[in-house]
């Protein structure tokens, strides 16, 4: 036993200079010359490449030299490949309960206890060590500094190795998107079947993916990547990347350009199914109870009809006698509802920008609701004729500036013909230039009627800040200033066009 003792321990301890190497170099870009050498030992006795040690070569590039790694690294981080050794293989080897040969089989060899104690492949953990160590620094060790449109194409193709790694396709955990081309293309696209749960092993790895590439692209420039079709194609859109765009969308022409509305149509696209889900319940305009009732079958109330009618039941026929039929009301009062949308278009406050002018396009497409939608900043802008198309009214938008509310105040004051009929929702950090006037004019909305709903932030994280000295007001006034998730503005303009 003393013999066999030193095996397991010398695995441990190469795995363990793999790891010490990984986390050394994720938080100091410097090299650790002992860790590496250490390190380039046991994978070079291991049978490994040398370049999974360099961070500056990709996990493609080693696959292309080595394509039956390719194998091991296709979910290499799932639960069922932690644990590489053929389980079928150690049961035949240890006893079949169906053998009755093998029971007074005699042992050929000197027997090692460990094997029964410990079923672990060392040597495989080892090797697995080393691959791990490759795709996650590679994913997550991005440095700092500026950043080639070469290297983002490199970390994106690495991404997709780790995708698979865990049992994924390229792309699924950034985006929910496919593998696009001329990533990992040569060496397949990764597993077959089903995506695993993640959601216990790695939560929110799919964010931090997204983050790290939004941070790529802000390092570079991004007009290099959307002149590429096949770069901007692969980009993972997030309001970060669509905050770029539209501050430098009057800079771009031609093959950059058309890539940058791709882009921002995307996104659009992706909020705008998430928050059509909110409001598609929304019912506009309350049940008017003075047009009688159509006389419909698909109307008819049969509970109420039921028991109404129950004193006409006969217990010798066990019959009953209907005297008179109960519809529903349907119809609801055809009074138009007037929304009217005030957003600040200040370069702190693109979240809002991006959310709102995409859901009052959705409520604009609800029956007898009146959308306008207003954007300022030191000036107004009336985006009411394309509020319908929000990619449309996003590229008409300038982001940047001041603030001042008093120019969308007298831009949006005409637009409100009946106040009790209009809701007013004014987006802003209400960090104003003219504060006091701006207050004055958004109090005598709320007394003339208006349905006033001033909004600190309306973002898919919930994160803003408002002037504590509007806020203040906004309380004394009776309508405090709304902060928080878009779910809870979707929330109130349902309840006011429901009233």
């Amino acid at each position: 036993m003393t013999e066999t003792t030193p095996a397991p321990d010398a695995h441990d301890h190469r795995r363990q200079v793999l790891y010490w190497r990984l986390l050394a170099r994720l938080f100091d870009p410097e090299e650790r010359a002992s860790l590496e050498a250490a390190s380039l030992a046991v994978v070079e006795d291991i049978g490994l490449p040398a370049a999974l040690l360099d961070p500056q070569v990709s996990v493609d590039s080693i696959v292309q030299r080595h394509p039956d790694l390719a194998a091991e690294l296709d979910g290499l981080m799932t639960p069922d490949g932690a644990h590489p050794q053929d389980d079928s293989v150690e049961t035949d080897a240890r006893t079949d309960p169906q053998d009755t040969t093998g029971a007074d089989r005699a042992p050929t060899g000197p027997q090692d206890p460990a094997v029964d104690a410990d079923p672990r492949d060392r040597a495989a953990e080892v090797r697995r060590a080393a691959l791990v160590s490759k795709v996650l620094l590679n994913v997550f060790a991005t440095g700092s500094g500026a950043v080639s449109a070469g290297q983002l194409a490199r970390w994106q193709s690495d991404a997709g190795w780790l995708e698979r790694a865990l049992g994924c396709a390229p792309g699924d955990l950034r985006g929910g998107r496919t593998g696009a081309p001329g990533g990992v293309a040569p060496t397949g696209t990764g597993l077959a079947g089903a995506t695993p749960d993640l959601s216990r092993l790695i939560p929110q790895i799919g964010p931090e993916l997204g983050a790290l590439e939004a941070d790529l692209v802000k390092r570079m420039r991004l007009r290099e990547v959307l002149a590429d079709p096949q770069l901007a194609a692969r980009l993972t859109p997030s309001m970060s990347l669509i905050e770029q765009l539209l501050r430098d969308k009057n800079n771009l022409s031609g093959v950059a350009l058309a890539n940058a509305k791709a882009l921002i149509r995307r996104f659009v696209d992706e909020v705008a199914q998430v928050l059509r889900t909110q409001v598609e319940k929304t019912s506009v305009g309350a049940i008017d109870r003075s047009v009688p009732p159509k006389r419909v079958f698909r109307n008819l109330d049969l509970d109420r009809t039921i028991w109404k009618n129950l004193t006409n039941y006969s217990p010798e026929e066990e019959r009953l006698y209907v005297d008179r039929l109960y519809y529903r009301h349907t119809a609801r009062k055809t009074t138009p509802q007037r929304l009217i949308v005030v957003v600040d278009q200040s370069g702190s406050m693109v979240d809002s920008m991006v959310n709102c002018t995409i859901l009052a396009s959705i409520f604009a497409g609800l029956p007898r609701v009146d959308v306008h939608l207003i954007a300022y900043d030191t000036q107004a802008l009336d985006l009411t004729p394309w509020v319908h198309d929000p990619f449309e009214t996003l590229l008409r938008t300038n982001l940047g500036g001041g603030t001042d509310g008093t120019v969308a105040m007298a831009l949006a004051q005409p637009k409100i013909a009946e106040p009790r009929n209009t809701v007013v929702v004014w987006i802003s950090d209400f960090y104003e230039w003219q504060s006091q006037p701006l207050f004055d004019s958004m109090a005598a909305l709320h007394r003339s009627g208006t349905r006033f709903i001033p909004v600190g932030s309306v973002t898919s994280s919930g994160r803003g800040s408002v002037n504590p000295w509007f806020r203040e007001r906004f309380k004394d006034l009776g309508t405090p200033v709304l902060s928080g998730h878009i779910r809870k503005l979707v929330h109130e303009l349902k309840t006011f066009l429901a009233s």
